[in-house]
């Protein structure tokens, strides 16, 4: 089978939260949002050890990537290239871009041109440089406030999501404070999709929330 464009596979991601999940395991919240349609899960474990986030990327990964999602782990290469992961998520406070590639080359040989890297970014400056040093996707945002991600940065509202979408060519994917009701208006200034954490993960009915989230932003036509 095909694989679909990369934006495509980013349409939401949802990003984990063990405290939000709550009282269900995140296993089971996971196994919900892919049943429900979500194309990528992003393991993100602030305060964990690499041992420990190696050990919920192992327990996730078989959960994940038979249904042809997605599995992306948050700031660790080495972890995400150790567990079998499809790519990793960095932020400026991370290794470089070029850095991140040459670990996972060196570890996956040709298979690393298809371990996709994602960076965070929040201007159009940061967003083509990104671009020009090899991500694969930006992460952009805080696009609304958002009580879930305490290194979110600056608020930069949709007028500053369109912006880096208008400076780069690779899919952006929307971050911060997104919510079901936000959806649609994120989806409006071309961003390819959204990626949440507490609208999935905190929610009671992640199926329902994982559909509206997927629906403003439909499919493209690469």
């Amino acid at each position: 089978m095909e694989t679909p464009p990369l934006a495509d596979r980013l349409r939401l991601t949802v990003i984990t939260d063990e405290g939000l999940a709550r009282p269900r395991s995140l296993s089971d919240v996971v196994r919900e949002a892919l049943a429900a349609g979500a194309p990528a899960i992003q393991l993100r474990l602030k305060g964990a050890t690499a041992r420990e986030l190696f050990e919920a990327a192992t327990t996730l990964i078989p959960i994940v990537q038979p249904t042809g999602a997605l599995f992306i782990v948050n700031d660790r290469v080495d972890v995400a290239v150790a567990a079998g992961a499809d790519g990793a998520h960095l932020g400026p406070d991370d290794p470089s871009i070029a850095d991140a590639r040459s670990v996972a080359r060196a570890a996956l040989g040709a298979g690393a041109d298809s371990f996709v890297i994602g960076y965070s970014v929040d201007t159009p400056g940061g967003g083509a440089r990104a671009e020009a040093e090899g991500a694969d996707y930006l992460g952009v945002g805080a696009v609304f406030a958002t009580a879930n991600k305490a290194d979110a940065g600056e608020i930069i509202g949709l007028d500053g999501l369109q912006r880096v979408v208008e400076a780069v060519s690779i899919p952006v994917v929307a971050i911060g404070g997104i919510t079901v009701e936000r959806a649609k208006a994120v989806a409006d200034t071309g961003a390819c999709g959204c990626a949440v954490i507490g609208a999935v993960m905190g929610s009671p009915d992640p199926t329902t929330a994982v559909k509206a989230l997927l629906f403003p932003f439909g499919r493209s036509n690469a």
